[in-house]
């Protein structure tokens, strides 16, 4: 080895430690990054404060004097029930009930007509009204929104009045009042960007008050 190269050469314990200094210089400048967070989740982290613990038992947790408790609440709970076709649906909340029947197991295409299978599915209804003792009714008509929006509203409105006559032959109830309507377009179930999606949309409701005496 020649003088020039011994003298040139670092000691392997100098190299480590300046290796050792410029990483560290190195990890020292590098600024942290803006998006940069924390490694545990929010809420977590050792300097986040701990939650108060509430004694159940404390006298001062109670009402202020002269203040009262809001009156009691019961939620309204929807239950729905389809059959396994999606031909008919059944909602049933705390205050109503409402039955939804699409318009191709009641009538032809673009028709107001019943079929032969409809009055089976409207007399079955109408046994559900007298169950619950109703006595105000309301039948909606619907559609898709292909055609133009005026021929919906009178196709719907004659497709709801159809289902409210045959109704009122099954129910012989001159004490019972109909409000019918038709909607066309309007207050769709699903999406009309697809057939399956039309099809539901296309239908009539018939909704009454729940155990009304």
């Amino acid at each position: 080895m020649t003088p020039t190269m011994a003298a040139t050469r670092t000691p392997p314990r100098l190299a480590l430690a300046l290796t050792v200094v410029s990483l560290t210089a190195a990890l020292t400048l590098t600024p942290a990054r803006a998006d940069d967070g924390p490694s545990v989740p929010p809420g977590t982290e050792p300097s986040a404060t701990a939650p108060v613990e509430v004694d159940p038992n404390d006298p001062d947790l109670k009402l202020p004097e002269g203040a009262t408790l809001a009156e009691a609440k019961v939620l309204d709970i929807k239950q729905v029930v389809e059959d396994q076709s999606g031909d008919e649906r059944r909602e049933d909340t705390n205050a109503d009930v409402k039955f939804a029947l699409q318009a191709e197991v009641l009538f032809g295409k673009d028709s107001a007509k019943l079929n032969g299978e409809a009055r089976a599915r409207i007399s079955a209804i109408a046994a559900e009204i007298k169950n619950q003792n109703a006595t105000r009714i309301r039948v909606f008509g619907f559609t898709d929104d292909l055609g133009s929006y005026a021929h919906g509203r009178t196709l719907s409105r004659q497709r709801a009045n159809a289902v409210q006559d045959v109704l009122d032959q099954e129910l012989k109830d001159s004490g019972v009042t109909y409000e019918v309507r038709g909607y066309s377009e309007d207050y769709p179930i699903a999406s009309n960007a697809t057939e399956a999606g039309r099809k539901k949309n296309r239908r009539v409701e018939v909704s009454f008050p729940r155990g009304e005496s």
